[in-house]
């Protein structure tokens, strides 16, 4: 586990121990390529070879576009954009030698379809994005085992919202519905363990968003220029006390773990069916065929017999 802040990292050192696992922790900034490197050096000494690496990490600037810093708007790049490189380029030293293991990198809706007051983290999404399809194309022309893969995200009920430098004058909130964690964290697990598909949609929002994207991209503009603003804010005043994690860990301030879960566990949701329905959608396809067959033979007796189907 690669993060900089040293109470989240103990704290899920811990969780893991306890479910019968051995965690390794590092203290790593996934913005600095060296860090990442040397992180994916002591992994192999000290767990063995990696199977899987998943990135994920994020930071971002809840604010309109004109109110972000340039060095914001790099910091925010570098931690969730080149992170993103800089740790494949580590998983892949080890990988490609073997020509075995797996990337997955935690995308999001807003990968496809960027919304306002995002502007940073959109453009490292969609950045994402492209460096993926790239990389598994050339994966594929090498014909290598190492297989990569892109999980798109919902908004989440993590802590990320607690944490976010934000200049709104309410507390940032992800665009609802809200899901727990734990749909995230299955739907890696999985693709971890099926990572020959090129991505994995997550939560019936997400499917919603990219198909009324890609059909009507313009009216969807129209729609978030009038509810993306107050969609993305609690009732609660912001504060200058509030924690945020841009520059240094938030948990090295606040002097506790923030834990997995959010301030939104009272509507976040915790099951959804499109990740079920995502992943087994040969069975589905292969049932509504074989109903349409079931239902073509009826209809043929029926007609056979000189009855019209009803």
């Amino acid at each position: 586990m690669l993060a900089r802040g040293a109470e989240g990292l103990s704290a899920a050192a811990e969780d893991v121990r306890r479910d019968g696992g051995t965690p390794l922790a590092v203290p790593t900034d996934v913005a600095d390529a060296g860090q990442l490197a040397d992180a994916a050096e002591r992994v192999e000494r000290e767990l063995g070879p990696i199977d899987v690496w998943v990135n994920v990490a994020m930071t971002t600037v809840f604010a309109p576009f004109e109110r972000i810093e340039p060095e914001e708007y790099r910091r925010v790049t570098e931690v969730d954009y080149l992170g993103f490189v800089y740790g494949t380029m580590a998983a892949l030293r080890h990988m490609k030698p073997r020509d075995h293991g797996t990337i997955v990198h935690v995308g999001s809706a807003l990968a496809y379809r960027g919304i306002p007051l995002q502007s940073a983290y959109c453009g490292a999404k969609h950045a994402v994005q492209g460096f993926h399809e790239s990389l598994r194309c050339e994966l594929l022309h090498e014909g290598s085992k190492v297989r990569v893969t892109m999980v798109q995200m919902p908004g989440l009920n993590t802590p990320q919202f607690s944490w976010v430098r934000s200049r709104l004058p309410r507390r940032a909130q992800p665009v609802p519905p809200i899901y727990q964690p734990e749909v995230a964290a299955r739907a890696v697990l999985h693709a971890a363990d099926h990572p020959r598909r090129r991505e994995y949609w997550v939560g019936s929002s997400t499917a919603v968003t990219l198909l009324l994207n890609a059909v009507v991209p313009g009216l969807l503009d129209r729609y978030l220029a009038r509810t993306g603003f107050a969609g993305q804010q609690t009732e609660q005043p912001q504060r200058d006390s509030d924690p945020e994690n841009l520059w240094q860990p938030a948990d090295g301030r606040s002097g506790h773990d923030f834990g997995a879960h959010g301030r939104f566990d009272d509507e976040a949701r915790s099951t959804d069916p499109q990740p079920w329905l995502s992943r087994h959608h040969g069975v589905l396809a292969t049932a509504a065929a074989t109903a349409a067959g079931v239902c073509g033979v009826v209809a043929a007796r029926q007609l056979r017999g000189g009855r019209h189907p009803a």
